[in-house]
């Protein structure tokens, strides 16, 4: 089958061909470092780390760019309300968008270039297109002229005619629909030099040229979340085509859905969002990745507590059996000494993958996944160590592609403290052996309710008592 993918400028899930064999350039849209990171923003992290896993796990080298918006209209507003200087502003906020993803199991980029580093080739690109009449300069300003890209509206399949004005309003503007490549400078605020005067970039501008500097000027994915595809992708789209002289900007198109509250997009403007870390204070990382990719990518997906409690569930599911497995072999498969022999057939994985290769069906991959674990626990206290470490090695093989490996992927919750909790926890098992013993149930149960409020949960198992931390 290959993997396929849907894209937004074509409107259809096709083959994905990369421009060189073998090699997949990826630009993802990244912050803008105005304030902190809310959960939309991690699910947007979360699914194209996915898609570059899956790259990675299908035999691709991935050069994964994801900008920086470190100057921007609202980064110098936010930072006057605070009283900090713009650059004290966006460097927290860029350290605390890195601490979120990292949070939740994204991978670091290849490359995350931030604008401001990148003005030398935003005013090459800049001249190309004044020299070839996409562009206008107008009061110390430098407009991009919609009117004179006859494509400019085919990633987002709009009529030029019908699109509202732009928001932006300067001297010198020509078309309502034109939007700025250079703003400039304004009393108080950052600027740069520039052969039309100091100022400092237009949004769009920023990642056409990163993209460029870092990919090429066609490149095989250009993602972000569903609402960057108007006007912010579109007019990048215009910015490369007409100064480089390319066909198309990306090969492929990819859009995130919104997370929702209540039914309305999750944003900062709205007053609705729920900050990273607030997120994270309340939920495990793993728990919370698990409900950002729990629904297909392209679909909006509600934030709410039941649908954290059911991921929660699901979850730890696949971590106790994860975890129960290894006890059984001492340590992880390479570790014990096993050559991991997937048993039977390869449907389960084949199952996996081409739910993956479908456009990232992850919902069905997931089900692939507790097929496989259903399969493990049936095996747990019956199979050879061999067959039990070939159960185990697929799981996990389907998890790092899902970034939800709980050995790899997060450290054993209280690793440091393990060899001093194991031997607490086979006196307090003990205990509650002798209470079963001499058939003290209730003792037993409460042995074990009060563990569990402590985030440790006891199972008893056909091979004696088990258990892990939450």
């Amino acid at each position: 089958m290959g993997l396929h993918l849907y894209d937004t400028r074509s409107r259809r899930v096709r083959l994905f061909e990369p421009l060189r064999p073998g090699h997949v350039g990826v630009y993802v849209c990244g912050p803008t470092v105005q304030s902190a990171p809310h959960v939309g923003h991690l699910r947007t992290a979360v699914a194209f780390d996915v898609m570059r896993r899956w790259l990675t796990a299908s035999g691709y080298e991935v050069t994964f760019v994801q900008n920086v918006t470190d100057i921007d209209d609202k980064i110098i507003v936010n930072a006057l309300a605070q009283g900090v200087t713009v650059w004290d502003l966006a460097t927290s906020q860029t350290r605390a968008f890195d601490e979120a993803y990292a949070a939740v199991g994204v991978l670091p980029p290849t490359v995350q270039p931030r604008a401001t580093g990148h003005i030398p080739e935003m005013i090459e690109l800049m001249t190309r297109l004044t020299a070839a009449g996409y562009a206008y300069p107008a009061a110390g300003s430098v407009w991009f002229s919609v009117g004179a890209f006859d494509g400019y509206g085919a990633l987002s399949h709009q009529r030029p005619g019908a699109m509202q004005p732009s928001a932006e309003s300067e001297p010198g503007k020509r078309d309502p629909r034109d939007f700025a490549l250079w703003k400039a400078v304004k009393p108080g605020e950052p600027a740069w030099p520039s052969p039309w005067g100091p100022g400092r970039p237009g949004w769009h501008l920023e990642c056409s040229a990163m993209a460029g500097k870092y990919l090429g000027d066609e490149f095989d994915i250009h993602g972000g979340g569903l609402d960057l595809v108007f006007p912010h992708h579109e007019n990048e789209r215009a910015q490369t085509v007409c100064g480089s002289g390319v066909t198309e900007m990306a090969r492929y198109w990819m859009h995130a859905g919104l997370l929702t509250t209540g039914g309305a997009k999750m944003s900062k403007s709205l007053g609705n969002s729920f900050f990273a870390t607030d997120a994270l204070a309340g939920t495990r990382p793993q728990v919370l990745r698990y409900h950002l990719l729990s629904a297909h990518y392209r679909s909006a997906l509600e934030y709410t507590a039941e649908g954290l409690r059911e991921s929660a569930a699901a979850y730890d599911r696949v971590e106790t059996f994860v975890r129960n497995a290894l006890d059984i072999l001492g340590g992880p498969v390479e570790a014990a000494g096993l050559a991991a022999e997937v048993p039977g057939p390869t449907a389960p994985w084949d199952e996996f993958a081409a739910a993956m290769d479908d456009d990232l069906a992850v919902s069905r991959a997931l089900a692939a996944l507790f097929g496989v674990v259903a399969a493990g626990n049936q095996v747990l206290s019956k199979a050879t160590r061999r067959e039990l470490a070939g159960w185990l090695d697929l799981t996990r093989r389907m998890l790092t592609v899902l970034g939800l490996d709980p050995i790899s992927q997060w450290p054993t919750a209280g690793a440091e403290l393990r060899p001093a909790l194991d031997g607490v926890m086979e006196i307090v098992l003990d205990l509650r052996s002798a209470a079963r013993a001499r058939r003290d149930f209730a003792e037993a149960d409460e042995i074990r309710s009060r563990l569990g409020g402590a985030g440790i949960t006891v199972e008893d198992t056909p091979e004696g008592q088990r258990w892990h931390l939450e």
